[in-house]
């Protein structure tokens, strides 16, 4: 099976399988995990934070990044279509107990002057606005990149009107390849990031959170409210350091498969796609002919798995389970598929 729902599919490596067995281990919640403290240590290190904590999902590290830079009532700057406000079960309103302001996203792509027009100044009948939530890779946006220029204006922006920044960069390093500059050229234009580990990077589990020493320490506080205090934890945090160290720059060959797929998708009568909207490793596209689910249904019984984000769409995902040879045969499929519909 072709398996292209998601980058989250991937298979820890051999390597990475290996790390786990022989990792050495202490209890983390007191602090005395060493393969957990190397695996936060390295997360800061590689976004230009001063620390990083290690949490299960990238659902939970955004929380607790909310419940550590807010309070219950205040309102916060996100996209209408952000992984934090569509996907993540209402956390933020239910947990965090925060207001979301709602800013237009649907093409991935974060401005200042959207964020501009969506913050109201102080008075005394709206909610305290504290906070700008990013997203980059946009994931319902198609996997697209926010520029760094983007990014910079929107912290100059922020710093204007004190709030702060966080940014949901669980596929950043994406983000980073596809640009082509350091993944701290994007990550110094926010007060704190997520991280995802076990996407395109591969590791079974996991996600960190970094940011300044402060605010890490009241995210470790907060983590633990939220059921996220581990003990040998240094198991996971294994195959996350070789995640880190040495999963980074193969995400590039999931661009080209990305890319290859897009292009190849473009030319099949009833797939409606514009390949170059495809940056990073996520192909969005929609469908003419033929239902979404009678699709999908179609492609499974020949060996392909795809999801639908909306109705009449489809999402692909190249990931490292996903061969070029895959990326023809899944073509080939898509092909067949449509030329029945």
């Amino acid at each position: 099976m072709i398996d292209l729902r998601s980058d989250t599919v991937t298979w820890p490596t051999d390597e990475m399988r290996q790390a786990m067995a022989e990792a050495v281990v202490g209890d983390d919640v007191y602090g005395e995990d060493p393969t957990l403290n190397r695996l936060e240590e390295l997360g800061a290190q590689k976004v230009g934070k001063d620390a990083s904590l290690f949490v299960p999902s990238g659902t939970m590290g955004n929380l607790v990044a909310l419940l550590s830079h807010t309070r219950p009532g205040d309102e916060i700057i996100v996209g209408a279509e952000a992984h934090i406000y569509y996907y993540e079960v209402g956390g933020l309103c239910r947990v965090a107990g925060v207001l979301p302001r709602l800013i237009d996203d649907q093409d991935g792509i974060f401005t200042a002057e959207a964020i501009e027009q969506a913050f109201r100044p102080p008075n005394m009948h709206f909610p305290e606005t504290r906070l700008i939530c990013l997203e980059n890779t946009h994931n319902r946006g198609g996997g697209a990149v926010t520029p760094v220029e983007n990014m910079r204006e929107i912290y100059y922006l922020s710093r204007k009107h004190g709030l702060a920044v966080h940014l949901d960069g669980a596929r950043i390093f994406n983000a980073a390849i596809a640009a082509g500059c350091p993944v701290t050229d994007f990550t110094r234009y926010a007060d704190s990031v997520t991280v995802c580990l076990s996407k395109g990077l591969s590791a079974p589990v996991g996600s960190l959170l970094a940011g300044p020493r402060e605010f890490v320490a009241r995210a470790r506080k907060a983590r633990k409210l939220v059921g996220g205090g581990m003990r040998q934890a240094g198991v996971l945090a294994a195959a996350g350091i070789i995640a880190l160290e040495k999963m980074v720059y193969r995400l590039a060959d999931d661009h080209v498969n990305a890319r290859r797929l897009a292009e190849g998708l473009a030319v099949i009568p009833g797939i409606v796609i514009d390949p170059r909207r495809v940056q990073t490793n996520i192909v969005s596209y929609g469908l003419a002919g033929i239902t979404d689910g009678e699709f999908l249904k179609r492609l499974q019984g020949r060996g392909v798995l795809a999801g639908s984000p909306a109705p009449q769409r489809v999402r692909m995902v190249a990931n490292r389970m996903v061969s070029a040879a895959n990326i023809e045969t899944a073509l080939d499929v898509v092909r067949a598929v449509m030329i029945e519909a």
